[in-house]
Formats: C-alpha cells, sequence, structure tokens
C-alpha cells in the first residue's frame, strides 16, 4: 500500500511539472503552427490554434502606426503596413516562436511563413523599423538593424520620407500633445 502511494505521489509531481512547463513558461507554451485570422495594424495579429484566439506582437519591430479614432489621423504608411502584412499571412498558417508575453500580455513572437521571418520582411520592405527600446531576452537584434540599414539605403517604403520620418515610438509620445490641425504640419497624415 504504502509503494502504491509513493508511486501515485511520483506521477502527480511529474505531471506538475510537465504542466508548469508547458501552461507557465510562456516561450514553451506558445510555439508551433496557428492560423492568422486578423491582422490589427503592421505589428500586431491574431492567431488561433484548437479554437484558442491569441494576439501575438512581432517582436523586434515597430511598424508605423494606425489611427484607431475616425478624429485622428494614423502615421503615414500605417495603413500601407497593415495592408502589406495582411496579404502575407491572413488566412494562412503560420509558425510561431514565442519570447514571452509583453506588458500587454500578447505574446512577443517571431512569425515564420515558408521558412521566412516575417518580422525582418515587414523591415525590408521598409513598413516597420527594428524595435527601439529593451529587446526581448533571447531576441538577436542583429539581422533586424541589418535590414533597417538596407531598407534605409533603398528608401524603401517610409524611409522615402528621409528627414520628415518620425519613428513609432516618437509619434506615440508625440500624437497626444498634438492638435488635430497641427498634424498635417508635422508628418501625420493619412496614407
Amino acid at each position: 500500500m504504502h509503494l502504491i502511494k509513493i508511486c501515485h505521489m511520483r506521477r502527480s509531481v511529474l505531471f506538475l511539472a510537465i504542466f508548469a512547463f508547458v501552461f507557465v513558461n510562456p516561450a514553451s507554451s506558445f510555439a508551433g503552427q496557428y492560423e492568422v485570422t486578423r491582422v490589427t495594424d503592421g505589428d500586431t495579429i491574431q492567431v488561433k490554434a484548437g479554437g484558442i484566439k491569441t494576439t501575438v506582437r512581432l517582436v523586434g519591430i515597430d511598424a508605423p502606426e494606425v489611427s484607431h479614432s475616425k478624429n485622428q489621423p494614423g502615421q503615414p504608411f500605417g495603413q500601407a503596413a497593415t495592408k502589406y502584412l495582411a496579404a502575407m499571412v491572413l488566412n494562412k498558417t503560420v509558425e510561431i516562436k514565442s519570447y514571452g508575453p509583453d506588458r500587454y500580455g500578447r505574446t512577443l513572437a517571431e512569425v515564420v511563413l515558408d521558412n521566412r521571418i516575417v518580422n525582418i520582411e515587414m523591415i525590408q520592405a521598409g513598413l516597420s523599423e527594428g524595435y527601439r527600446g529593451k529587446p526581448a531576452s533571447g531576441l538577436d537584434m542583429a539581422p533586424y538593424r541589418k535590414a533597417e540599414e538596407e531598407a534605409k539605403a533603398a528608401k524603401r517604403g517610409m524611409w522615402v520620407l528621409g528627414e520628415k520620418y518620425v519613428s513609432p515610438r516618437d509619434w506615440r509620445r508625440m500624437k497626444d500633445q498634438l492638435t488635430p490641425d497641427s498634424l498635417h504640419t508635422t508628418g501625420f497624415e493619412r496614407f
């Protein structure tokens, strides 16, 4: 009888260890193949697998902001970035490599389609820049920086704006301080 209790206890501990690894470790719990069901903007998608929907923030990039209000324009190339990402991944099955959650609870991830990292392709197209904040733990930003340098040199996408270009990070900081009339004189226009 004592031997049965020990075996049962070992199985319970093993089950808890596996459960904790799979469901608490974000890098392992959110990896695999998912269908893209929605593109929110140039760096955020919704994916579904097994009936569960999850919001994914493409790690390592920052795309121009789209307007989430009819009264405010979006950032130049925000709509273009959203449409480009949608054309690439919407209603397709992608591979997700998670880097854990962001502060909003979204899964930070590299999105892979046909062995291509979509995050880097957004930068190569000139529709996103490399993320300027602290990079996700374990993410190698070198290919992201290289892709940005190449897109800038070729003046692809948003890089045609030259000195009028405002990074999404700076745009978010500035937009709340500007009036609707001043938005059109500072590089904030509908694209």
